[in-house]
């Protein structure tokens, strides 16, 4: 029995930040994206448009109790087509995954 991605998820995602901004890296010009679910450690984007894992996206958005923008890089890690795309942040600062967490999450 194989598990599920929620299952293998260190920390409980939330499905909320703003002005949610994401361009794949190389190829210019935003994705159509809807809000997605957040983590300190990445987050998954509704979007109908398919990008293949390893992908590297820009990812700008704000929290809901922030008014600096968060500006990360993520790689694709696995993409579910005409859903969206769960990502990994490999380039965040420290201070954005501290709000990030403080913010949403519960352990």
């Amino acid at each position: 029995m194989s598990t599920t991605v929620q299952e293998q998820r260190q920390v409980v995602r939330h499905s909320y930040c703003r002005d949610l901004e994401v361009e794949y890296e190389g190829y210019g010009g935003a994705i159509e994206v809807r809000a997605p679910d957040i983590s300190p450690h990445g987050m998954f984007i509704n979007t109908p448009r398919i990008v293949p894992e390893g992908a590297v996206l820009k990812i700008q958005f704000r929290l809901r109790n922030s008014r600096d923008p968060v500006m990360a890089r993520a790689e694709v890690r696995y993409c579910l087509p005409g859903v969206g795309v769960g990502v990994e942040f490999v380039d965040i600062s420290e201070e954005a995954q501290e709000a990030i967490s403080s913010e949403y999450c519960t352990l």
